[in-house]
């Protein structure tokens, strides 16, 4: 006699640095059969919309989640039982999980040892079952290795567990180490010129009504990681122009040869800063100053922010010096599309070591970005307009390009931010230097 078998379907590792994420949708229902990989929710990390896919087929008896419920990995998600595929009568058959591995809550396994992967969940760029997700690009971040329980003090007290230094057995962090770093940083917030708390909001329907709107998780991490970029770079924003006449010539003629290619400004920024953080190198570093040292990264990841429904998100072009223009511009059109749609997964989001942001098609004439911390620089495009430049004697009208880099001053100087921007604009103004 055949037995169902049941699976306590459970959210899988999402993504590194990605612990949790929140219920948009709930795809299926009790009593509802599903096939192997079909959607059964769909979640909003910190970073995308993804879409969690039966491991199995069978039928839904229970569901443990609504939309709105923020959960953990490794939470159960539902219950699902399924037929065995071959019949015959055996003992009861045990109840099963499909639990992530376990990374970083156990010591490290040695290299003769390689881990088994964990579950990936089906991204909602395309159907379920036609994707295969690659090992991800190690991006420097330090996963700190921590029980559940130091990992629930760390979250519960606002301290990032990732940036402690653990003193255990092996480098784990203990509940001591989580309690000396929030007291550290306490004294630090304590000390003259330190950031203080935002006071208190006054009570606004004293004056009128109002409306409350909850915060999206993707706004929420935008708000955090801005207050931390502001809090630890010491920035310094420098402005210039770039006269893109040539650039303008050479799209014109693209786009009546080649029509398809997307080829935009932001794509041949992109291009002309690769090859300037190749000249550049401090430009595409990181500061830790927890070591006093500097790290310099030895691949150029450019991400380009995006505006989206659901806020201000950076995809990255991976390896963006080794492509061509071509190249560039079509996958800076997908990427964006794919934000646009909710379809960016965590891994177009991460491992950026520059960032471009042009905000050229709404106007403006210069304006000031923020660092996109841990990186230490940022390169704003504003609106290009026509202006008046004095050339062969006689003044001109020319497509001007609005630049403004902003930059951690910790690490780099006025005179080479100067001199950085300079080459970025020298390029900009004549494409054929690239290629030299």
């Amino acid at each position: 006699m055949e037995r169902d078998v049941t699976t306590k379907v459970k959210l899988p590792e999402l993504g590194e640095g990605i612990e949790g994420a929140e219920v948009v949708r709930v795809l299926v229902s009790v009593g509802e059969t599903v096939t192997t990989d079909q959607p059964l929710l769909e979640i909003e990390t910190d970073k995308a919309t993804v879409e969690v896919p039966a491991p199995a087929a069978g039928t839904i008896t229970e569901i443990a989640v609504t939309a709105g419920t923020t959960m953990a990995v490794g939470a159960t998600i539902l219950t699902l039982d399924s037929a065995p595929a071959t019949g015959g009568e055996t003992a009861p058959a045990p109840t099963t999980s499909i639990d992530p591995p376990a990374t970083t809550e156990a010591a490290p396994t040695p290299a003769s040892s390689p881990a088994v992967p964990a579950p990936t969940p089906t991204f909602t760029s395309v159907r379920p079952g036609s994707v295969s997700v690659g090992p991800r690009r190690e991006t420097g971040r330090r996963r700190a290795l921590a029980a559940p329980s130091v990992r629930k003090l760390a979250r519960e007290i606002g301290v990032d567990i990732d940036t402690v230094t653990g003193t255990d057995t092996g480098g784990r962090v203990s509940t001591d180490d989580v309690k000396t770093y929030a007291r550290q940083a306490l004294t630090r917030s304590a000390s003259p010129g330190a950031p203080s708390a935002a006071p208190a909001l006054p009570d606004f329907s004293r004056w009128g009504p109002v409306e409350r709107e909850p915060m999206t998780r993707v706004r929420r991490t935008v708000a955090r990681r801005m207050s931390q970029a502001w809090q630890t770079v010491a920035h310094v924003t420098q402005h210039d122009r770039a006269d893109v006449s040539e650039f303008e010539a050479v799209r014109k003629t693209v786009k009546k040869t080649s029509p398809d290619l997307p080829l935009t400004v932001t794509a041949f920024a992109v291009a002309v800063v690769a090859a300037a953080l190749k000249t550049f190198p401090k430009f595409n570093a990181s500061l830790d100053t927890e070591r006093n040292e500097i790290i310099y990264k030895g691949y150029i990841n450019i991400g380009v922010a995006v505006d989206s429904d659901r806020g201000l998100l950076v995809p990255v072009i991976q390896e963006a010096d080794q492509k061509s223009l071509g190249t560039l511009s079509t996958e800076i059109a997908t990427l964006a599309d794919k934000v646009r749609t909710s379809k960016a997964t965590p891994q177009d989001l991460e491992g950026g070591t520059f960032t471009i942001t042009n905000l050229g098609g709404l106007g403006g004439t210069s304006f000031t970005p923020i660092v996109n911390y841990p990186e230490v620089a940022i390169l704003g495009l504003s609106r290009t307009a026509p202006s008046p430049v004095y050339v062969n004697d006689r003044f001109e009208a020319r497509p001007i390009l609005p630049l403004s880099l902003s930059y951690d001053h910790r690490l780099i100087d006025g005179a080479d931010g100067v001199r950085f921007l300079r080459w970025i604009a020298n390029r900009l103004e004549h494409p054929l230097l690239l290629e030299l």
